[in-house]
């Protein structure tokens, strides 16, 4: 093997030579091939930071003295630092300055390639970042060390996680609105629905113990765990277009979500769909309908009925959460299992489809059933509160009409992303968060969802460069 081409960094050549020397260069394999593809690789990183170091070291200064911020600094000492770059960990020299009074150092080079105060050049943060919001930094860490030529430890994952999400908390508000200025809504948009929902997350915190009491002596079921689950809060905003031939939904064409940890009353989350629901509305032409799908949390109504900005929604309850109280209404009447149950089930799911007087058909139908069946105290009780879901939303289930007009009926998006964006991530066995840390991995992962990540990025760096 030939390393004698003059156009061949030194560095390269002999990374290359050196790691040859016990190959067995005579016949083609497998083995000779991995180990000349990984020997590539090492010789390419190395010629990587010795450039790279290169092409940065000649931008640095060597005066005697600098002016810096009305303050004069005197050259002290050529300063070794290490930074964690594509092509893996890299030594630089910097020139030093400081005072002659003592006080804090001055490193040119750090400040001018934005590097100060940072280990993990940009391109590796983002890597880090964007493989942290799918997977823990514990499998960001392996990941890496099987695709990358930096492999980052869980621990310096953590430290760029900690760092750039809260820079991320603090600036969220200009961050989100640089992201939406320069969105449009998709062509096509004729709906525009809204949907929030919820997502139980074990929390590191304390909290009362859930579930059945237990009934074992010593066991004092007054006292807190060091753990609760509370619900963290996701909203969507999608835009559909027209219902596909033979389909029933219209298609959707794109969605954006919101999505923070347990919050008191939620405020955090709210503020932020709101904003965003006000930058979709300003998107689209006035004339496309506006939808509100929610499931039947009765504080998620309360806060809508309270709020003039959602006046010009259309409001309906979530048809297949609307369905899972149906069924809860057949188990009351007819018993768990019952071929009754079934029947009077599947007869009133398809009129909330195809009838437009089907919530106050299924109330009837209740009262009647409940009034000449003998139940027993327990399934009383439970038909009492379908009874009372289907009193309460009947003007909201409006199903039929908004099939007839190609509108949605299903709050799936928010449901997804509960999942996707909540679960998915936050819910793996054994994992506790804070509130902050939550929010850290949230704020990442929604931008991805959203399709953001790129335009995320980019504004980031934006606002963390010095000016």
């Amino acid at each position: 093997m030939n390393f004698n081409d003059k156009r061949d960094n030194l560095e390269f050549k002999q990374t290359m030579t050196e790691l040859s020397r016990s190959w067995d260069m005579e016949h083609l394999t497998a083995e000779l091939a991995g180990a000349v593809g990984e020997a590539l690789k090492q010789a390419l990183s190395g010629a990587g930071q010795a450039a790279y170091r290169a092409f940065l070291e000649s931008y640095d200064l060597r005066e005697p003295t600098l002016e810096v911020e009305g303050r004069v600094l005197r050259w002290k000492c050529v300063s070794e630092k290490t930074f964690l770059t594509g092509f893996g960990l890299m030594t630089v020299g910097r020139n030093l300055y400081q005072a002659d009074a003592g006080g804090e150092c001055y490193v040119p080079l750090d400040s001018f390639w934005g590097m100060g105060g940072e280990f993990a050049t940009e391109e590796v943060r983002e890597a880090v970042l964007f493989s942290v919001a799918h997977v823990t930094p514990e499998e960001t860490e392996q990941l890496l060390a099987k695709c990358a030529w930096f492999h980052p430890s869980a621990t310096a994952i953590k430290n760029i996680l900690h760092d750039v999400g809260d820079f991320v908390e603090a600036h969220g508000e200009e961050l989100d609105g640089a992201l939406r200025a320069e969105e449009t809504g998709p062509e096509g948009t004729r709906i525009l629905a809204a949907s929030l929902d919820g997502a139980n997350v074990l929390l590191r915190e304390p909290g009362a113990k859930r579930g059945r009491p237990g009934e074992r002596p010593g066991i004092d079921e007054t006292e807190e765990r060091a753990t609760a689950y509370k619900n963290a809060v996701v909203g969507s905003i999608s835009f559909y277009g027209r219902v596909p031939k033979d389909e029933q939904c219209p298609e959707r064409l794109a969605s954006r979500y919101v999505a923070r940890m347990p919050e008191e009353k939620a405020l955090t989350v709210k503020r932020q769909f709101e904003a965003e629901l006000a930058a979709a509305e300003a998107q689209v032409s006035p004339k496309v309908v506006k939808v509100l799908l929610l499931d039947g949390a009765r504080g998620l109504w309360t806060y809508v009925e309270e709020n003039e900005g959602f006046d010009d929604y259309e409001k309906l309850i979530d048809y297949f959460h609307a369905t899972e109280h149906l069924s809860k209404a057949a188990e009351a009447l007819f018993g768990k299992a019952s071929p009754h149950a079934h029947t009077w089930y599947n007869q009133y799911r398809l009129k909330l489809l195809d009838e437009d007087d089907a919530a106050p058909a299924i109330l009837r139908s209740i009262t009647y059933y409940g009034n000449v069946r003998k139940l027993p105290a327990s399934r009383r009780k439970a038909l009492a509160q379908e009874r009372t879901f289907f009193r309460r939303n009947r003007g909201r289930m409006t199903y039929s009409a908004f099939r007839r007009r190609g509108l949605p009926i299903g709050n799936g998006p928010v449901e997804a992303a509960c999942k996707t964006i909540v679960k998915t991530r936050l819910c793996r066995s054994g994992m506790r968060w804070s509130r902050e840390g939550g929010n850290r991995v949230l704020r990442l992962r929604s931008a991805v969802k959203s399709g953001r990540w790129e335009s995320f990025w980019a504004h980031y760096l934006r606002l963390r460069r010095p000016a």
